[in-house]
């Protein structure tokens, strides 16, 4: 009797899943066209669909530093198919074939992105598995806190490695790779990892509550330990994404979907990224519809994004001209809902918004290249802080025996200070102020400004209506079909 009750389940082949790869080959096909356009290089990929394959694909090209110049994205049943115009960071075609050869198998040889290569530099070269400790921080932001962080570290007597912070709208968020001091190696004992966790928290706790409605910041988080496997600028991403650095003084208060697409003039001359969705009923999709300045990483930092906020991209288009980007996605949530409610839409406005501008720092860049030592960062950091600046985005990495650090700085109020460098004389003393404390080093300041958009006659245009077909059918003209 007991054999009448028993529940059975078909059977599956555990083989089955390995069933596409043996009928069309391998799992990605990438084909690097230079033939075709006499501007720049097309990327084509094409294979069995997985999540988040194509962040995985963007994020190659972008940690090349390739520019997207226009891109297209098909991805339903099952399958995805890209197109990307690039150009390196010199505007040129990709010709250097070991640059080639990285993309090919950087993207084409299994489902996943190999671990083992990096490309830095302009070189391909082995990584090795993660040797360094792994800090993850955000909160409230205040004038400072960066080095006070540098101080604490180098306090608990350890080598800074690399480290990423950004600030927008009063967050922080900051990942950084440590070694022990002493061994150069990841700290494993987990009494020094709780002391380290515990010192940063005093910190950060002091800083956690917001300047402006002197209310404690949700999300706030610090963790201490091995380095995940999500790339720093992600989980920079992800960690402005959990303390809601949307909801911040700046952030954007009129964005609906009803916001027309288009710039106002009142608008900064367009310096403000307009986001608006709308529903595709009849294809089940919303349409997420994007016009900015163009900047690089502009496609990986919505990509990521949109990604994070667990929503799938089925279809897409995005291109820039004169200065200025137009980017369009088809998506549905991981459940397969379109975005439906206000409520839902205003989040997604806001969150895509504070993507596209957390990363953007015009004004003064400061970079400084030294011989690398213990609390080289905080030494630094402290002389800026006394010259009267505060880093609000900040990127350091060491290169054999050399600190090479990136620094985008303010007054402490949080204003520009570009009328401090504009003038030879203010410059110069500044300079010399700084070796003066610092010893030997290499020090440049850059003024940097994101070029104007073009004016509205030149902008980008995308046909909404006509896109899923215009795209799919211009995707499958490029592709080959695979046949074993």
């Amino acid at each position: 009797m007991s054999t009448m009750n028993k529940v059975c389940s078909p059977y599956f082949d555990p083989e089955f899943d390995e069933l596409p790869e043996r009928i069309f080959g391998p799992t990605c096909r990438v084909c690097i066209d230079n033939e075709s356009l006499e501007d720049c290089t097309l990327v084509k990929v094409n294979s069995i669909n997985k999540q988040g394959i194509l962040l995985e694909v963007v994020k190659v090209l972008t940690e090349m530093n390739l520019t997207i110049s226009k891109s297209y994205i098909s991805s339903d049943a099952g399958w995805f198919m890209f197109v990307f115009h690039v150009k390196d960071e010199h505007g040129n075609k990709l010709t250097d074939q070991r640059v080639i050869n990285y993309i090919q198998q950087a993207i084409g040889t299994t489902r996943e992105i190999p671990n083992s290569l990096t490309y830095v530099n302009n070189v391909i070269e082995s990584e090795p598995a993660s040797e360094h400790t792994a800090i993850e921080m955000s909160g409230a932001d205040r004038p400072g806190l960066f080095s006070e962080i540098s101080a604490a570290l180098a306090d608990l007597q350890v080598n800074i490695v690399e480290a990423h912070a950004w600030t927008h709208n009063e967050r922080l968020a900051c990942v950084a790779y440590i070694t022990d001091q002493s061994t150069d190696s990841r700290i494993e004992d987990p009494h020094r990892l709780a002391k380290i966790e515990k010192h940063l928290a005093t910190v950060l706790g002091a800083a956690n509550i917001s300047r402006t409605n002197h209310q404690e910041v949700k999300g706030a988080d610090l963790h201490v330990g091995d380095a995940t496997t999500t790339c720093a600028e992600r989980r920079l991403h992800q960690l402005m994404l959990s303390v809601e650095d949307f909801e911040g003084p700046s952030a954007p208060t009129t964005s609906s979907s009803e916001t027309p697409l288009g710039l106002d003039e009142d608008d900064d001359e367009g310096s403000k990224a307009i986001v608006s969705i709308e529903s595709c009923n009849e294809r089940g999709y919303s349409i997420v519809s994007i016009e900015c300045k163009d900047r690089q990483r502009l496609m990986f930092d919505v990509v990521c994004t949109i990604t994070d906020m667990q929503y799938l991209i089925f279809h897409g288009s995005t291109a820039s001209h004169g200065g200025y980007a137009m980017q369009e996605y088809f998506i549905r949530h991981i459940d397969g809902c379109i975005v439906n409610s206000e409520g839902e839409k205003e989040h997604v406005v806001k969150c895509l918004e504070a993507a596209i501008e957390r990363r953007v720092c015009e004004g003064v860049r400061l970079e400084l290249c030294a011989n690398n030592r213990l609390g080289l960062l905080s030494d630094i950091t402290r002389v800026l802080r006394e010259n009267g600046l505060a880093v609000v985005r900040a990127d350091v990495e060491t290169q054999g025996e050399k600190a090479v650090n990136a620094f985008y700085v303010k007054d402490l109020s949080g204003n520009d200070v570009d009328t401090e460098f504009t003038e030879p004389k203010k410059k110069e003393k500044f300079i010399e102020s700084v070796k003066k404390e610092m010893g030997p080093i290499d020090l440049a300041v850059k003024k940097e400004i994101t070029s104007s958009p073009s004016s509205p006659d030149h902008r980008p245009r995308f046909s909404v209506a006509d896109m899923v077909k215009s795209h799919v059918d211009r995707l499958s003209n490029n592709f080959i079909p695979i046949k074993n």
